[in-house]
């Protein structure tokens, strides 16, 4: 069977909304609303907001953390060389004069730019 993932925010409305039903009918829809359009609720976006991670109760629903961990930095990307018909690969460039060039010439890791954007704060700031 299938779990409801609204079932505790239905229970927790009526302590956050008013005594009146359409101010309870009104947080539920917001509620519901929010959870459709941005997979998380108004307190979860509270709460991402503050702590700057992703953090849903959706997540939890589906047996996840209730943030989202921190992404470790990508790994370099192997040394590869040219050899005698085919590409030899390394961690890392191997201690030879004068170095071989890669046969992918590329950056090996991201720019300032790339770094701040794979790391920037979920939210308006």
């Amino acid at each position: 069977m299938r779990r409801c993932p609204l079932l505790p925010l239905l229970a927790l409305a009526p302590l956050l909304a008013a005594c009146d039903p359409a101010s309870l009918g009104a947080t539920a829809a917001v509620g519901v609303g929010s959870v459709a359009v941005i997979g998380r609720t108004p307190v979860d976006a509270a709460v991402s907001l503050a702590s700057g991670r992703d953090c849903s109760v959706v997540r939890l629903d589906r047996g996840q953390s209730y943030c989202r961990p921190e992404e470790p930095p990508p790994a370099p990307p192997p040394y590869c060389t040219r050899s005698l018909g085919r590409v030899d690969c390394w961690r890392e460039p191997p201690l030879s004069i004068p170095l071989q060039r890669g046969v992918a010439d590329g950056p090996v890791t991201l720019t300032a730019e790339q770094e701040a954007h794979r790391t920037r704060r979920w939210g308006l700031w």
